[in-house]
């Protein structure tokens, strides 16, 4: 993959990580005993599908560039993009297997890159 389609590629990860951030903040802002209307106007759930709608059509945009076996491998970067943002953004923690994982995720991901 040549480095637009790549930075693309990553783009496209990037949305998905910050449309998790978004879903996760969708959920913490409905209640408990919820109504249909605390799900269809929830503005963090309605700029998560938003995101998620255009990130898939850029997706779809890569994948006609891009072979699914170079690209769809970045969607991993995802394991290791949601967490940090959870941490940056949420105060989450990030437990030692996460970290261990995601060496593991970008070695794979450095591998399969490298494909031809």
């Amino acid at each position: 993959m040549n480095l637009l389609i790549t930075s693309i590629t990553i783009l496209c990860v990037v949305g998905i990580s910050v449309g998790q951030m978004l879903f996760k903040k969708a959920a913490s802002g409905i209640p408990t005993d919820f109504v249909w209307r605390d799900w269809i106007l929830n503005p963090w759930l309605i700029t998560a599908l938003v995101l998620y709608g255009i990130t898939t059509l850029v997706w779809i945009w890569v994948l006609r560039y891009a072979p699914l076996h170079l690209a769809y491998p970045f969607m991993g970067l995802a394991f290791l993009i949601v967490p940090c943002l959870g941490w940056l953004f949420l105060g989450e923690s990030v437990q030692m297997p996460t970290v261990i994982g995601g060496i593991f995720i970008l070695l794979g991901i450095g591998i399969a890159s490298r494909a031809t």
